[in-house]
C-alpha cells in the first residue's frame, strides 16, 4: 500500500544554496535556459550567472562570454543539471542567472562555504554590490517618505561674487523681501 508523504520528503536532502534558488525561483528573480540569460545579460538584469557542474564544453563556454561581456560574475556549480532541473521545475538546467543582488550574494555565499578557494572571489564581489544596492534603495525609502510627508531640500540661491574683489558682498547675501503665494495684484485702470 502506498502512503501519501508530502514534497519535501520525496526531495533528496536539499541544500542551502539549492534552496536559495527555489525562492529566487517564486519570487521572479530567475532566468533559466541559454536564451533568458544571453537577454538577462544584455539588458543588465543578471547578477550572477550559474551553470551546471556536468554542462557541456560549449554551455561553459557561452556562459562565460555572456558575464564576460556584461561583467558580471559566474561560476560553475558542482550541482548537476538534474539537481539545478528539479529546483527550477524542468527536467534538466545547464544555466541560470540571478538577476537580485541580495539573493546572488546569499547563494555565492552558500557556494563559498562549500569551497572557499573556488567561489570565494564571487561572493565576496556580490557582497560589496549587495551592500551598494541595499544602501541605495535605503536612500530611495528615505526619499519617498520624505515627499510624502513634504518635506524638501532647503534651497538658498548661490552667493553673487563683485567682479572687481572677487569677494560676496553681505548686502547680496540678504533675501529679498519674499512675496506672499498665491496672492496676485491686479493694476486697474483710472477712468477719467
Amino acid at each position: 500500500m502506498l502512503r501519501w508523504r508530502p514534497r519535501w520528503r520525496r526531495l533528496p536532502e536539499m541544500n542551502s544554496a539549492l534552496h536559495l534558488l527555489g525562492i529566487a525561483r517564486k519570487a521572479g528573480r530567475l532566468e533559466v535556459g541559454e536564451e533568458p540569460v544571453a537577454a538577462a545579460v544584455r539588458a543588465g538584469h543578471a547578477r550572477l550567472v550559474l551553470v551546471a557542474g556536468d554542462a557541456a564544453e560549449n554551455s561553459v563556454r557561452r556562459a562565460s562570454r555572456f558575464a564576460g561581456g556584461g561583467r558580471i560574475p559566474w561560476v560553475q556549480t558542482p550541482f548537476n543539471k538534474l539537481e539545478l532541473g528539479r529546483i527550477v521545475g524542468r527536467a534538466s538546467c545547464a544555466m541560470l542567472a540571478i538577476t537580485d543582488f541580495g539573493l546572488a550574494a546569499a547563494v555565492a555565499g552558500r557556494l563559498s562555504s562549500l569551497d572557499p578557494e573556488r567561489y570565494g572571489e564571487a561572493s565576496r564581489e556580490l557582497e560589496v554590490k549587495a551592500a551598494k544596492a541595499l544602501e541605495r534603495q535605503k536612500e530611495q525609502r528615505r526619499h519617498e517618505k520624505n515627499l510624502q510627508r513634504g518635506r524638501r531640500k532647503p534651497w538658498s540661491p548661490p552667493p553673487v561674487k563683485s567682479r572687481e574683489t572677487g569677494a560676496v558682498s553681505p548686502e547680496k547675501l540678504k533675501p529679498k523681501r519674499p512675496v506672499p503665494r498665491g496672492v496676485m495684484t491686479v493694476k486697474r485702470k483710472k477712468t477719467p
